[in-house]
């Protein structure tokens, strides 16, 4: 592979100067300046689609400090010459990304809040010495710039900055503000009732924002990107010319993910052109407004593996870039059922809700549309590729990595929260030979879980596997014993006992009573109790499964 590729790269300068392949998205900034005219831009996406660069790629085209002619040449937006000539690097640039304020308390976080207006005072130091800075406004940037401004300097932290850069460069100052909702939701997570965390950081937060795009002399536009929109009342009050657009809008859909003609030329330039399907199966399904779109970071990382081993193996990229603490708050939620509806999606079904693109952090759990809202804006979920009706919207999981995530965490939730009493009584009736009891208690823990695969028969077999694991014994699947391999083979060596298991998995209901037999019939054929020399007490059973229905017999 001739191609090179940079993973986790999202400053645009280096990526083309470096003569990485880089996936042409400049046209967003005709589209964002040429043909509109919004005084504050908000986009939310969820994380790894690009937002970063996106943010990058404008600052070096806009920013009156760069010459940035090289950088974009050979892109579409160099096409649009006049609109270049009166746009690039034209205007003072204020960049800086919220992404790193996070603490366990107020203090804390709002102390990296400091070290990040801090760095960018650094990165303009040269400000500080102009002679046309206001001599209050210098003082104020050299106490930012040591991290010794008080809460009302930070809040306006922005405005003073713009105004230097006003006084300057004689020109407006375009502002650019990425991952604006982290501090927020950290905030969220972390905010012990009567703490005030969430509610002093948003009181920064909002004053941050209030002082850099509310009535500000200073600002010619800014973009602001997140993964959750905010509820305007909570943050963004009285902001002029306010337009957002989330995962549900169309205007701007393309600009965030790749799409399929994107990934088409991608592969053919990397000469991977017969991994396309299984691309589209494990990082494709992505529906933001009227396009479907892959994600971009597992694109990249899995030609990055390919580039190093042309038979490496599709993995989950996504999931170890963020947490999935929102999937497990939902399934713990006991005010509202889920368990049925996940267990649509992770049968390739839809589920339909009614979805919110206006949140506050603080409120996310206080009802299931909220947190049905908060999966679709974070790409846990995505819109089918239909008309919306309403506030409601069609769901699926998106791709076979998604779904895995789900699994992981949805499944192994609802496994490691079986009713124990029931577990225990369980391996009691299997001891004791009590079949009935067992049918009974097999059908209980069945409605108690999440199936997926649709009832295949490796979902019981993970189903026996996991009742089993983890209650004191000694638990073999599928190991050869005798002319073949049991399902279950679980060991109570103290005791010199032993239980041997197999499963059916019925056609219709009643075909129970005899799957069941024809699975004793094969225990006692294939011999599997014939390697258990030295145990006293061995019992078989055999059980078959339709649906979520179980039965036991021995």
């Amino acid at each position: 592979m001739s191609f090179k590729i940079g993973v986790g790269k999202s400053d645009f300068a280096d990526i083309r100067k470096a003569g990485l392949y880089y996936v042409d998205k400049s046209q967003l900034i005709y589209e964002l300046v040429g043909e509109n005219d919004n005084e504050v831009t908000l986009f939310t996406r969820p994380r790894r689609f690009g937002k970063t660069l996106m943010m990058s790629m404008m600052e070096n085209f806009f920013d009156i400090k760069k010459d940035s002619r090289k950088l974009f040449e050979g892109l579409k937006i160099a096409e649009r010459e006049d609109f270049c000539e009166n746009w690039m690097n034209q205007y003072p640039v204020v960049s800086l990304s919220f992404k790193d304020v996070d603490g366990s308390d107020y203090d804390t976080a709002f102390k990296k809040l400091k070290a990040v207006m801090a760095d960018l005072c650094k990165k303009m130091e040269d400000l500080g010495n102009e002679r046309a800075v206001n001599p209050f406004d210098r003082e104020i940037f050299l106490r930012l710039q040591a991290k010794t401004a008080d809460i009302e300097e930070v809040q306006n932290a922005l405005k003073t900055i713009m105004r230097m850069l006003n006084a300057v460069y004689g020109k407006q100052v375009i502002l650019l503000i990425d991952e604006y909702d982290v501090p927020l939701a950290k905030a969220g997570e972390r905010d012990e009732q009567g703490s005030g965390y969430y509610a002093q950081m948003l009181d920064v937060i909002k004053g941050i924002m209030s002082a850099a795009l509310k009535d500000n002399e200073y600002l010619k536009f800014a973009v602001v990107t997140g993964c959750l929109r905010i509820a305007k009342e909570s943050i963004f009050t009285g902001t002029n010319n306010f337009s957002s657009y989330s995962v549900l809008d169309d205007e701007f859909s393309g600009y965030f993910g790749f799409t399929e003609e994107e990934v088409k030329c991608m592969l053919a330039a990397a000469g991977r052109e017969e991994k396309a399907d299984i691309i589209r199966e494990w990082y494709d399904g992505y529906v933001f407004g009227d396009n479907l779109l892959y994600c971009p970071w597992d694109v990249i990382n899995y030609l990055s593996a390919l580039k190093k081993n042309e038979s490496a193996k599709p993995k989950n990229y996504w999931k170890n870039t963020s947490h999935n603490g929102i999937l497990l708050s939902f399934v713990e939620k006991t005010d509202f059922p889920v368990s049925e509806k996940f267990e649509k999606l992770m049968n390739g079904e839809t589920v339909t809700q009614v979805i919110s693109d206006e949140l506050t952090y603080d409120t996310l759990h206080s009802s299931e549309d909220n947190l049905w809202s908060v999966l679709l804006m974070t790409g846990y979920v995505t819109k089918t590729d239909g008309d919306r009706e309403g506030d409601s919207v069609c769901l699926k999981i998106p791709n076979r990595e998604i779904a895995a995530i789900f699994q992981d965490t949805v499944i192994t939730y609802f496994n490691d929260n079986l009713d124990d009493a029931e577990q225990k009584n369980l391996m009691k009736a299997l001891w004791d030979g009590d079949a009935d009891t067992a049918s009974r208690l097999f059908s209980d823990l069945l409605w108690q879980t999440i199936s997926y695969n649709d009832y295949h028969e490796d979902y019981y077999h993970a189903f026996l596997a996991g009742i089993f694991v983890g209650r004191g014994y000694e638990v073999e699947s599928n190991k050869e014993t005798g002319l073949g391999r049991p399902d279950i083979l679980l060991f109570d060596r103290p005791n010199r006992r032993a239980i041997i298991i197999e499963a059916k998995k019925s056609k219709k209901k009643d075909d129970m009573g005899k799957d069941c037999e024809e699975a004793l019939k094969q225990i006692e054929a294939q011999q599997y109790a014939a390697g258990l020399e030295g145990y006293e007490t061995i019992r078989c059973f055999g059980v078959s499964f339709f649906r979520k229905q179980a039965l036991v017999k021995c």
